[in-house]
């Protein structure tokens, strides 16, 4: 399959993404179309990551924001993988120029046990 170009982009969550193939697998069950490898593969590699549901992780996603040194994408990427410890939230944060503080750490990890 050949992408000729981007229409639109928007940062989602894996719980979001595992709700959208849920609907695209039951939509090709009931149309009698076969699933290609890759598709079978994302539906299964976002059911076993996924940690939370979709709402739960969209919140989560919007809470994180709301801190003072939160990237976008280093929020979804928290959403994702809901850290619990803070070796878990300093890989994360490993290829940024800065580092946050034990309690900057304690206070994200507190917003993800919030929302687990």
């Amino acid at each position: 399959m050949k992408v000729k170009g981007i229409i639109s982009e928007e940062k989602i969550t894996l719980p979001e993404l595992k709700e959208i193939l849920i609907k695209v697998e039951s939509e090709r069950l009931e149309a009698s179309k076969e699933m290609s490898y890759e598709l079978r593969k994302s539906i299964e590699h976002a059911n076993q990551l996924s940690k939370t549901s979709a709402e739960r992780s969209r919140d989560l996603a919007g809470s994180l924001l709301k801190l003072e040194k939160m990237k976008p994408d280093i929020a979804y990427r928290i959403s994702n993988i809901m850290p619990r410890t803070r070796d878990e939230l300093r890989a994360i944060y490993a290829k940024e120029k800065y580092t946050l503080s034990g309690e900057e750490l304690d206070g994200i990890i507190d917003i993800v046990t919030a929302h687990y």
